[in-house]
């Protein structure tokens, strides 16, 4: 490339790009109004937090007489984005690909509104989650302090708002908003995930609660854990099917512990310890853990521990 202008340069480096285009066409989307914008979606995720809890996300105080008129400007602002993005990608869907314009804002208006008839169902469904956060850990000190800061809260929060949208037969929308609240948290809630109430997540980072997930009432999971799905080779013929566990009511959880496959069912009332490994059913009442392994102590710094071959420790 030497003795070649900027403009030589650069020009033989957008060819190649534009070749790239053409090699990889799935990571490319030019000429269609279809597609969604994740920005906007993020600003409509914001606002319809600060429905669900209004006064504590708000930049000025909230005063009572004004509600009705703050909740009615907000409503407005994310039923006209929110039915923006969904016609758009409902006009991705192969079903709908030559659906004039219309029929798709029309049927986004209705899922829209029906998304808002669950808003006080969603409020009440968060109401039990703080509480059930703020009564099962003696570090909280108010229920304000679960809402402003917990960040099981957002994460429970988000996939609240974008489960609905998947019982609505949206496309994709949900998938984006729980991946940013996973982005933002470490939690990983698939929307399509089945949760009850009173659902307590404590501390939160690297839980995984997969697609067909089934979670009962006055549940609460630890950091770690995963209810994910046994790894097949099957890959994509096993969409639609149950893939993820069933947990019961009453279920406690701790850290590092994976429940794997969706013949798996937890019981009503069972604890599962630390770090176990489940991949079979377990009956209600049942406490489950991992027998501890045998620890090594010594008094002399110099000498080294035993493995027995078992572990090998490099620090």
């Amino acid at each position: 490339m030497e003795g070649q202008t900027l403009s030589e340069k650069s020009e033989k480096m957008i060819e190649a790009i534009l070749e790239s285009y053409k090699e990889y066409p799935v990571t490319v989307r030019m000429d269609t109004e279809n597609i969604v914008n994740k920005n906007v979606l993020i600003q409509v995720l914001e606002e319809l937090r600060r429905i669900l809890f209004p006064g504590f996300f708000d930049t000025n105080r909230v005063r009572s007489e004004y509600i009705k008129y703050l909740v009615g400007d907000r409503m407005e602002f994310v039923q006209y984005h929110l039915r923006k993005q969904i016609a758009r990608v409902l006009g991705n869907d192969e079903a709908c690909d030559q659906c004039p314009k219309s029929d798709l804002s029309n049927k986004a208006e209705k899922i829209v509104e029906e998304f808002f008839s669950k808003i006080p169902m969603i409020r009440e469904y968060l109401y039990t989650d703080v509480q059930a956060a703020y009564d099962g850990d003696p570090a909280a000190y108010s229920t304000d302090e679960v809402i402003f800061s917990y960040p099981g809260i957002f994460a429970i929060t988000v996939y609240r708002i974008a489960h609905e949208l998947v019982l609505l037969g949206v496309p994709l929308i949900p998938r984006i908003m729980t991946e940013y609240a996973h982005s933002l948290t470490g939690i990983d809630i698939n929307p399509g995930a089945a949760i009850g109430k009173y659902f307590c997540i404590d501390h939160g980072t690297g839980i995984v609660i997969g697609e067909t997930t089934t979670i009962g009432d006055h549940v609460k999971i630890y950091q770690g854990v995963t209810l994910g799905a046994l790894s097949t080779k099957r890959g994509q013929l096993l969409k639609g099917e149950k893939r993820h566990p069933t947990i019961g009511n009453n279920v406690t959880i701790y850290s590092g512990t994976s429940v794997l496959g969706g013949d798996t069912v937890i019981g009503d009332g069972v604890t599962i310890g630390g770090n176990a490994f489940i991949v079979k059913s377990v009956s209600a009442g049942m406490k489950v853990n991992v027998k501890n392994p045998e620890l090594q102590y010594s008094r002399d710094s110099r000498s080294e521990l035993e493995q027995d071959g078992f572990w090998d420790w490099v620090i």
